[in-house]
């Protein structure tokens, strides 16, 4: 799962959807039964919403199949080992258990804004919001602003600041977004900067599956 940094962090890109394809199948099925979308996932809504049941199943069904074809063709495989595998998960549910007591401390303690409990908790926000503001904003906007001349370290803290304000304003807009609040917000920019360097330091899966398995906590307790 390690490699040379490239433009999307220091981990392999191709072996990290390998990793979290089994998450992503997983929510695209349990939307048929639950008729529930995660706030950020406009894609799956807009797709669900033009389609119908069936159809959706079908599409979803001819892209597992063809991305069965993908790892079978590009030997990615190997990706889905045990020995690979179980320690992305294990060091992703390590990040899980201690955000949330880091993030309270921060925030609660040391800003003084007080914390709610009420935080979106479903499977597709650790699969989509990953990959809308982690991939697309960070590591795409690090991408671009490196097109500018700008150095390395400066272009990649930007774009992990902006991508981080992004996430957290993104859960106020919209229909589906909750009323502001100071904690809220700033609760969710320092989750952005936190899943931000689990994803350029470790890998998309790293982040990916530590934040499912964050929601999964918060949701049971």
């Amino acid at each position: 799962m390690k490699r040379a940094s490239s433009w999307a962090g220091h981990g392999d890109l191709a072996a990290s959807f390998v990793l979290i394809a089994p998450l992503i199948f997983a929510y695209e099925l349990g939307v048929l039964f639950v008729g529930r979308v995660n706030g950020a996932d406009v894609v799956t809504r807009a797709v669900y919403g033009s389609l119908g049941r069936e159809p959706y199943l079908l599409l979803y069904a001819a892209i597992a199949i063809g991305f069965l074809v993908w790892i079978r063709r590009t030997h990615r495989w190997g990706s889905l080992r045990a020995e690979i595998a179980v320690p992305v998960i294990l060091e992703a549910a390590i990040y899980a258990l201690t955000l949330g007591a880091v993030l309270t401390l921060v925030v609660h303690r040391l800003l003084g804004l007080g914390l709610g409990s009420d935080l979106v908790s479903a499977l597709g926000a650790g699969v989509h919001e990953e990959l809308v503001f982690r991939l697309g904003l960070f590591a795409g906007g690090a991408a671009l602003l490196a097109r500018t001349g700008m150095a390395d370290r400066p272009r990649v803290i930007a774009a992990l600041v902006l991508s981080s304000l992004g996430f957290a304003a993104a859960h106020h807009l919209g229909a589906h977004g909750e009323p502001w609040s100071s904690h809220a917000f700033a609760y969710r920019a320092f989750a952005g900067l936190a899943f931000g360097a689990i994803f350029w330091f470790r890998s998309l899966a790293h982040v990916v599956y530590a934040h499912v398995l964050y929601d999964l906590v918060v949701a049971l307790s």
